[in-house]
């Protein structure tokens, strides 16, 4: 996320917070008198009780570099250096996660995430761990996990876990807390890549990273139950009751648009870092665009229920254009990052080796 630029930490009541900012002031044009930069500095600096630093030789002789236009360049182009992260920009968490606490959420995640897998179990549904396609999400799991933390501090401290579903639904996912299960319908109908696989868990990696179930919930909680929840943060009340019912609709949380476009972007980042190709993102979206309309072999019954899995993933030339349109800001990521040294991919043989180790985090 971008810093804020200096500038803004400025009221619009022309004070200036120091002889540099009231530089740069005079130089982005806003100062009121443009002819006279050592004067109106001087005039800042005083309404801040400070006339005589302005009358300082040091001061003088910077106000008049600054003049000169010294400055003009030097210093936006400095701060945007510091203020500029690479990687893409989604803007800051909603405010509405904060009114449930996450170790509640990712408690009841970690419950319904346990359920599902005694289910799938006792139906023997659930893939060995070592078998070829589970061995190979963990294997990628491995390589985007490093790279958690850039989005979410608590991600250092969740107990993750990879599972593969034995099922035809078109379907995966990340639980608050790093739960991600995968369904074997959606690899084997779309035939999925490496790096297509590593676009979807990157994607819903971002969902838990961002924490949209928990924001999901904090919506509900203020519409629903906004007088209750004031009262148990102040505490005068609870709502662990109302709480753990919608914690125990996780799974069947459907987020937003602007929550799906942020997980695409966040998620692409990761799969990059991982060394992933995120052009992948493109094809991925198209693979499913096609099976959903009938075509691209879903098989029978296939298109059902991909059409079910994108009423809550949207598909569509926004968001392949949306993908394209951030992949400058990934592809650096992508070209230097560490690939990886084994590939599960449509077509290879099958790998018995151990997975690659993870690549060590790269810095921003």
């Amino acid at each position: 996320m971008p810093r804020p630029h200096p500038a803004s930490f400025h009221a619009d009541d022309g004070r200036a917070g120091c002889a540099l900012c009231a530089a740069f002031r005079l130089l982005s044009g806003k100062a009121r008198d443009a002819a006279e930069p050592q004067a109106d500095l001087a005039r800042a600096l005083r309404r801040r009780g400070d006339a005589e630093q302005a009358d300082s030789p040091a001061r003088r002789r910077f106000t008049r570099a600054a003049a000169a236009g010294g400055f003009a360049l030097a210093l936006p182009s400095a701060w945007a250096q510091q203020a500029q992260r690479e990687g893409v920009d989604v803007g800051k968490s909603s405010r509405f996660s904060k009114l449930v606490p996450a170790e509640q959420v990712e408690a009841a995640a970690a419950q319904q995430y346990a359920q599902l897998l005694a289910e799938a179990r006792s139906k023997n549904a659930l893939v060995g761990a070592e078998q070829t396609q589970a061995v190979r999400l963990r294997s990628i799991s491995q390589r985007i996990i490093p790279f958690a933390p850039q989005w979410n501090t608590r991600a250092p401290g969740w107990k993750w876990e990879v599972n593969l579903l034995a099922s035809k639904q078109i379907n995966a996912f990340c639980m608050p807390g790093g739960k991600i299960a995968f369904y074997t319908g959606l690899i084997e109908q779309l035939k999925l890549t490496d790096d297509e696989v590593s676009m979807v868990m990157g994607h819903e990696v971002a969902h838990a990273l961002r924490e949209h179930a928990r924001e999901r919930m904090g919506k509900s909680a203020a519409t629903n139950i906004g007088l209750e929840v004031g009262a148990a943060i102040l505490g005068l009340g609870n709502v662990s009751r109302s709480l753990a019912g919608m914690g125990a609709q996780l799974l069947s949380l459907k987020f937003s648009r602007d929550d799906e476009s942020e997980a695409d972007l966040v998620g692409m980042e990761l799969a990059a870092r991982a060394g992933y190709d995120p052009r992948s993102g493109v094809s991925l979206w198209t693979k499913m665009g096609q099976a959903t309309g009938g075509g691209g072999g879903a098989g029978s019954g296939g298109a059902s229920k991909l059409a079910e899995y994108g009423s809550t993933h949207p598909q569509g030339p926004t968001r392949i254009r949306d993908i394209e349109a951030n992949l400058p800001r990934v592809m650096p990521l992508y070209e230097r990052a560490p690939k990886p040294t084994q590939r599960w991919d449509a077509g290879t043989e099958r790998v018995t080796s151990k997975p690659a180790t993870p690549p060590r985090e790269q810095s921003r």
